[in-house]
């Protein structure tokens, strides 16, 4: 089975953190430690989680100025962050100096170097959120806007909600990667988020990795959730 689900523990303490994360150890190599996390545990937990043998997904969404973005980069990297993301609206030119900031730390603190993701529309927004901060184009086209920005920079991949995965996978080709948060099994609430997806539509659609949270870690049994999902995602293969 592909190694595409990402647990999201979003959690405010560092050992609640840790214990999902053992107790999902095996199951998956991906976490991601989004603001909630990083804010409460400091870098360590990227550390802590990296040494139980896992990958870890610093979801930051970096959006400042690009003095600030580079020194942002350089930290993760440092860190042994496996992935992170900065906000394409960011601009071009924070986005190039993530790129060129990630490429120098990977070489100067001898690291792996972070794959490098750029946000394109929060899928809790949909078209009358984004007019109301002046954005003209639908979330669709501003999705594939901000996509082709961070590609023509040298980003390695992009986080969109599951149902612009589609149209992203063209304009990225084979290799990008496409992270999709917003995934929720078929009749599950959708919270807060406004453009959501199956795992094995978002699959279908293109994304590479799926971003699931509370479907997991707020379950009455977090495990057997899980493995419903990977089950799913195994039946997709399998078609």
């Amino acid at each position: 089975m592909r190694d595409v689900v990402i647990v999201a523990l979003d959690f405010a303490d560092a050992e609640q953190a840790l214990e999902s994360a053992r107790a999902v150890k095996g199951r998956v190599k991906w976490v991601k430690v989004g603001m909630t996390l990083y804010y409460a545990a400091g870098p360590q937990i990227v550390r802590d989680l990296r040494s139980m043998g896992f990958k870890v997904f610093v979801d930051l969404k970096l959006h400042d100025i690009p003095h600030q973005v580079q020194g942002a980069c350089r930290t993760l990297t440092r860190v042994g962050a496996d992935m992170f993301t900065v906000h394409a609206s960011g601009g071009r030119a924070m986005l190039l100096e993530a790129v060129a900031a990630t490429d120098a730390a990977a070489k100067k603190f001898g690291t792996a170097r972070p794959s490098i993701l750029a946000v394109t529309v929060l899928t809790s927004l949909d078209d009358d959120a984004l007019a109301e901060i002046g954005v003209e184009q639908t979330a669709a086209a501003q999705v594939e806007t901000l996509a082709t920005l961070a590609h023509s920079v040298g980003c390695d991949g992009v986080v969109c909600s599951p149902q612009e995965a589609s149209a992203v996978r063209e304009l990225l080709g084979q290799d990008g990667l496409i992270v999709t948060p917003g995934v929720r099994p078929a009749g599950e609430s959708v919270g807060d988020q406004a453009r959501v997806a199956t795992p094995s539509e978002a699959l279908a659609s293109g994304a590479t990795h799926l971003v699931i949270g509370r479907s997991i870690t707020a379950a009455s049994d977090p495990i057997a959730a899980l493995d419903a999902i990977l089950k799913e995602i195994a039946d997709h293969d399998a078609e």
